[in-house]
This record gives structure tokens, C-alpha cells and sequence, in this order.
């Protein structure tokens, strides 16, 4: 009997290991490239104006730098395996809370003192209101962890995270568009921009409830354990 029960621990606490998420991560990853490329670019386009112009390019530096950080390394946040090392996930939060901040208030910076042609205004608007909404998520993943809300803290997490990865599901949703349909112009890219936005958002929301949905049948298989041992 002793025997049977010490080969049948190890199989329950192997049951009970968080799964790595690689599949999650590497989507995530893949996602990222869109942006992160089209970054650097940016950044190449920067570097070849004149000194004048790049002082008025820092935020977007800025945003491109805080961004791309904030893409990758929140992929990894994804993974069960390593949001249950404390020593990650605080470390990597403590990275990803300041460059989301970063990344999301030079967006802002950049749509509020917009520069450009008057019929890319509503582009810059779009741009601006889901910034803001970022901000806002983030500030309330930090009220949250103060508060030892752990759901709480990562439902918002993974809403700030949605907008920051919209990029390359805006890219997508132009490309499908235009294909058969053929270009837009400035306001139906500002349209795209914000169907990108709304997606990804729909998709977090999906997301989060089916944590709920798992953690709440957890509960209820604990509290159903310990009434039967009981």
C-alpha cells in the first residue's frame, strides 16, 4: 500500500505542474515582429535626420524602445511555469510596468503634439484614446497589486498588453482589406487602427474570462475534496 502510494505521488505532482505556455509565447513572439521591425526601421529613419529633428524625435525613441521591451519580455508572462517563480515575475513586472508607462505615455506626447497633415488628425486621436486606455489598465494593474489582487492585477496586465500588441493585428486587418478590396485612405486607416485595437481587446476580454472560468471550477474542486475528506 506505502509502496503504490509513492509511485502515485510523483504522477499527481506532475499532473499539478504548470505547463511551460511555449505555444502561447511563441505566437506572442511572432506577433511582436511586426512592430519591433517596423520600429527599428523608424529608429534607421531617425539616426539619417538632422540634429534638430532627431531633439524632437525622442518620443519616438522613446516609444519605440519602451514598446518593443514591452512586447517580448511581456510574452513571457504568458507562461504558467514561470509566473510561478516569484523571482521572474516580479523582476520581469518591475520592468514591465515602467516601459509600458514609457510606451504608452509617448504615444500620447506624440498624438497630443501632432505635427502632421490635418487629415492624419484622426488617426493621431485613435492613437491617442487607446493610450490613454493603456495608461489607465496599468495604473490599475499597480492599485491592484498593491492590494494583493493577484486576478486583478493580471486581467488588467493582459488588457495593457492587448493594446500594446495591436500593432501587428492592424497590420493584418489592412492587408486583408486591401487585398481584394484595394488601398484605403488616411480615414479608413484610422479605421483599421482601431478595429486592431478593439480585437485585440475583445480577445483579452475572452482571455480573462476563461481564467475566471478555470480558477472559479479549481475552487469548487478544492472545497468538493475537502468536503468529501471532511
Amino acid at each position: 500500500m506505502s509502496q503504490q502510494m509513492k509511485t502515485t505521488r510523483p504522477l499527481a505532482e506532475q499532473k499539478r505542474r504548470p505547463r511551460s505556455g511555449w505555444l502561447a509565447i511563441t505566437g506572442l513572439l511572432l506577433l511582436s515582429v511586426l512592430p519591433v521591425i517596423g520600429g527599428v526601421l523608424r529608429l534607421e529613419e531617425v539616426g539619417t535626420e538632422p540634429a534638430d529633428t532627431v531633439l524632437s524625435s525622442v518620443p519616438i525613441v522613446a516609444h519605440i524602445a519602451a514598446m518593443t521591451v514591452y512586447c517580448v519580455l511581456g510574452a513571457f508572462q504568458f507562461s504558467p511555469a514561470l509566473r510561478t517563480r516569484r523571482g521572474w515575475h516580479r523582476i520581469a513586472g518591475r520592468v514591465l510596468i515602467p516601459a509600458g508607462f514609457i510606451g504608452a505615455l509617448s504615444a500620447a506626447w506624440l498624438a497630443i503634439f501632432f505635427g502632421g497633415p490635418t487629415d492624419e488628425l484622426a488617426l493621431a486621436m485613435v492613437r491617442l484614446v487607446f493610450a490613454g486606455a493603456m495608461m489607465v489598465f496599468l495604473v490599475r494593474a499597480v492599485i491592484a497589486i498593491t492590494r494583493r489582487d493577484f486576478a486583478a492585477h493580471g486581467a488588467w496586465m493582459t488588457r495593457a498588453y492587448a493594446l500594446a500588441l495591436s500593432g501587428s493585428t492592424q497590420a493584418l486587418v489592412l492587408v486583408l482589406w486591401t487585398i481584394p478590396l484595394g488601398d484605403v485612405d488616411v480615414y479608413g486607416e484610422a479605421w483599421f487602427v482601431a478595429a486592431g485595437f478593439v480585437i485585440n481587446s475583445v480577445v483579452a476580454e475572452l482571455l480573462i474570462r476563461r481564467r475566471r472560468r478555470r480558477s472559479g471550477r479549481r475552487v469548487r474542486g478544492v472545497s468538493g475534496r475537502g468536503a468529501l475528506v471532511s
